[in-house]
């Protein structure tokens, strides 16, 4: 299946600068972490980790969710939205993923599913238009959900074990 790009539209946060602006943050909050964990184990303080390692998680899930929104806007390959996903695994990763996809055309245009826009096809095409309908109920589910990940995330313990 080829991939296409959805029309231009007039909304103020296309997808190109809402998934450039998560992309940096994602990329920014790893070099947080990153900086936590160097002074951890380096024997300076130990303060750094527990305070930048859920904000990158937090981060890394609001990332996960916008790349799989543009994903379906974008209508992009399988393969391209998992390596993606996969981009925010991979420490300062999201960056060139993001600039790729630009470069290649791949985040042009506004919400095609936006109201005046596209009629949707499938259950998360119309998922993804009734929130570009109602972006500000959208937006406070979207950080509702990315807190109850987090949450639970939490809950279940750091991704590596102590000791």
């Amino acid at each position: 299946m080829t991939e296409t790009r959805p029309a231009p539209s007039s909304t103020k946060l296309p997808p190109k600068r809402l998934y450039g602006a998560l992309a940096l943050a994602e990329m920014f909050t790893w070099a947080l972490l990153i900086l936590g964990m160097v002074l951890k184990y380096s024997g300076v303080t130990e303060a750094l980790v527990p305070v930048f390692g859920p904000i990158h998680g937090v981060v890394f899930i609001a990332y996960c969710v916008v790349t799989c929104f543009v994903w379906v806007n974008q209508r992009w390959s399988f393969g391209r939205g998992v390596a993606g996903l996969a981009s925010a695994v991979v420490p300062f990763c999201t960056v060139p993923f993001e600039r790729d996809a630009e470069r290649r055309g791949l985040l042009e245009g506004g919400w095609r599913l936006a109201p005046g826009g596209q009629h949707p096809q499938g259950l998360i095409e119309r998922a993804q238009a009734l929130c570009l309908r109602h972006p500000i109920p959208a937006a406070v589910a979207g950080v509702v959900f990315v807190a109850v990940v987090t949450a639970v995330l939490l809950f279940l313990g750091p991704p590596v074990p102590k000791g």
